[in-house]
């Protein structure tokens, strides 16, 4: 199992933004964290990459308690975080933004070769390479948000909100990047508020309610359970 969390508890100083989320993620897996906007996907991503100090509960990465532990070394160890938002630096270039993503291990070099990773992925930032990114679209910038987060050749891949904001042609060009990221090995946990569009992607998915996990399955099952469809889909 590549990560383990368990009875996860949150606060944000006086308010408990958490009480108890408990999910869990194979090596290899897509999985998604779904639920109404402040219900705490978004704090629990923050936490697993080290933003946010638990009040309780586990992480367990690898194999190993990770939790409170600072967010250089949670990136360094192959976990990056895509914020919702995307979170660039407008007026720096493309390639820079890019480049901001390898700090942790830019003394180790391989810096050009995790760039050109990203523009075989996404091709129009090589195209896009020497422009500043507060002047592309909202889908280029999140393809750079992505490329920014895989600088760092993550192993597993928290990705928030990934496509708000983003036009549908490429959101299915993001997506299929994500595939095939996801083919090569790549673990990604995933909170979308697009309840269709993070199934068609993912194999399994938690639903998150007032700081607690209170559903869980896989695609099959959370389409077929009614709790699931009379809150999420709209169905009675």
């Amino acid at each position: 199992m590549m990560l383990e969390v368990s009875h996860l508890a949150v606060d944000h100083g006086p308010l408990r933004a958490l009480w108890d989320v408990s999910f869990r993620v194979g090596e290899g897996e897509r999985v998604a964290l779904l639920g109404a906007n402040g219900a705490g996907k978004s704090t629990t991503l923050g936490t697993l990459i080290g933003l946010y100090h638990p009040a309780g509960g586990t992480i367990v990465y690898r194999g190993q308690n990770i939790a409170g532990r600072d967010t250089a070394d949670n990136v360094d160890d192959g976990i990056a975080l895509v914020p919702e938002g995307r979170r660039l630096f407008p007026d720096m270039t493309v390639r820079e933004n890019l480049e901001m993503g390898a700090y942790v291990r830019g003394k180790r070099g391989g810096v050009t070769e995790s760039i050109e990773r990203c523009y075989a992925l996404f091709p129009i930032l090589k195209e896009k390479a020497r422009q500043p990114a507060g002047q592309l679209s909202g889908g280029q910038q999140q393809m750079v948000a992505i490329g920014r987060a895989l600088m760092s050749r993550p192993k597993l891949l928290l990705l928030d909100e990934p496509f708000l904001g983003v036009a549908p042609i490429i959101i299915a060009e993001v997506m299929a990047a994500l595939s095939r990221l996801s083919d090569q090995g790549v673990t990604v946990l995933l909170v979308e508020q697009n309840i269709h569009r993070a199934m068609d992607f993912v194999s399994r998915a938690y639903v998150i309610e007032n700081g607690r996990s209170v559903l869980e399955g896989d695609r099959q099952a959370l389409l077929g359970d009614p709790n699931f469809s009379s809150k999420f889909l709209g169905l009675e």
